[in-house]
């Protein structure tokens, strides 16, 4: 595993499995998190690793906040129109129905953990977005 320092006080934790890149993103300990470029952080990883499918670890973030879902989604749409594959894992409840209350559930399926994200295979073509 390889931990990374970012701006602000982030930290990413990479581990490059079969066929996929994990990406555990950790907030700043002890203040309030601010936010940083997680989009372009995790799609520069993605380059230097040659990968073209991603599993963002959420579980470190105790809030998710409109800054970091701006950047999940920007990811999303870069790693997507590339044709690449972008999962989420480890979501919190809460967290979980702040991306239902957003309408983003279903462009961001969740999954437990990294082992159920990468084993399925089929959720990825059957919520992906139609092109309009």
């Amino acid at each position: 595993m390889e931990v990374l320092e970012q701006t602000s006080g982030w930290r990413t934790e990479v581990e490059r499995g079969p066929d996929w890149l994990f990406v555990r993103v950790i907030p700043p300990s002890g203040g309030e998190a601010t936010s940083f470029p997680l989009a372009e952080c995790v799609w520069d990883l993605m380059r230097s690793h040659f990968a073209t499918r991603v599993v963002l670890e959420l579980d470190q973030l105790p809030i998710l906040r409109s800054a970091v879902i701006g950047e999940i989604v920007l990811l999303h749409k870069r790693v997507h129109t590339q044709g690449g594959i972008m999962r989420i894992a480890g979501l919190s409840d809460a967290n979980q129905s702040v991306l239902r209350m957003m309408r983003l559930d279903e462009r961001f399926p969740h999954f437990r953990d990294r082992y159920e994200a990468v084993s399925c295979t089929a959720v990825e073509n059957l919520r992906s977005p139609k092109p309009r």
